[in-house]
């Protein structure tokens, strides 16, 4: 991964509040009650840039007390696995925030391969240790160059495998939004069966010849023309400079997200959830396979 919420949607997610320790995923009080879940891959944690906590694929407390309650990691990458994968979601599961994975299915790897990789991984994992987590959310992030075909083989082979429709995470690129949005009706409706994660970082970014810059949420929505309706927004992601990574985190009109995460003292990649956090928990376990 590399990078309209209207305001009474924020504020319901800001009033969702529950005691931390309840269950996994509670949001401690000082996250405001808001579901917010962290993605991580090989390539975390990233530099230090400030004073503040830092975190480690063996201990993400920092995140937890930061106000996540949950943590997606990169299972694999076009036919390679990712090697703190496994470290990355147990950590989570200790600290009391929802695990789940997320696999970069690319164009020059079978489809299916990379989905029997990417169940072959998850339930070894969910085998592997006594969870405390109900669900380990499954979700394919779909490179922007990927024929239909493979995005719907890749739904198809994890779904038969697991009985688990996965999330479906899509990059701001302009080949996917005329290959989605081309489809024919009965192709959309399949694609709604997998929840939209969307990314978006800056209100003018994916500007170009074919699209404006969708501005928010439900410009990406009309954009691509399949979804009603959206599930996560990756919100902070990083450009890198020089090989040094910097904050880019949406920060326009009404959504004025900060560049650290709470007192990180680096950046992270984050997302927030489109609902309530019991919602959160009804969602993980619809899109996750089960851990007990």
């Amino acid at each position: 991964m590399h990078r309209l919420i209207i305001v009474p949607l924020l504020c319901l997610l800001a009033s969702c509040s529950t005691q931390p320790g309840s269950t996994p995923g509670s949001p401690p009080p000082s996250s405001g009650g808001m579901p917010q879940i962290i993605n991580v891959s090989a390539y975390d944690p990233k530099e230090r840039q400030r004073e503040g906590r830092g975190y480690s694929e063996h201990d993400v407390s920092a995140l937890r007390a930061n106000g996540a309650s949950g943590l997606i990691a990169r299972a694999g990458k076009g036919g390679n696995l990712d090697e703190k994968c496994s470290s990355f979601v147990a950590s989570a599961d200790r600290a009391g925030m929802l695990p789940g994975l997320y696999y970069r299915v690319q164009r020059h790897v079978d489809a299916v391969a990379q989905a029997d990789q990417f169940v072959n991984r998850a339930q070894a994992l969910a085998r592997g240790r006594s969870w405390n987590a109900p669900a380990l959310l499954l979700c394919g992030d779909f490179d922007g160059d990927l024929p239909l075909s493979a995005i719907l083989r890749f739904m198809d082979r994890v779904e038969a495998r697991t009985g688990v429709v996965p999330v479906a995470y899509l990059e701001n690129s302009t080949q996917l939004k005329q290959t989605l949005s081309g489809a024919d009706a009965a192709t959309k409706a399949k694609l709604r069966r997998m929840p939209y994660w969307l990314a978006l970082y800056a209100h003018d970014s994916g500007a170009g010849p074919v699209y404006p810059a969708p501005g928010n949420p439900n410009g990406l929505l009309k954009q691509y023309e399949v979804w009603s309706d959206w599930a996560l927004w990756q919100y902070g992601g990083v450009d890198w400079q020089g090989g040094r990574s910097r904050p880019k985190v949406y920060n326009h009109d009404r959504y004025r997200f900060p560049p650290y995460f709470g007192n990180l003292d680096r950046p992270t990649e984050r997302n927030v959830f489109h609902g309530s956090h019991d919602s959160l928990q009804s969602f993980w376990q619809r899109h996750g396979l089960p851990l007990r």
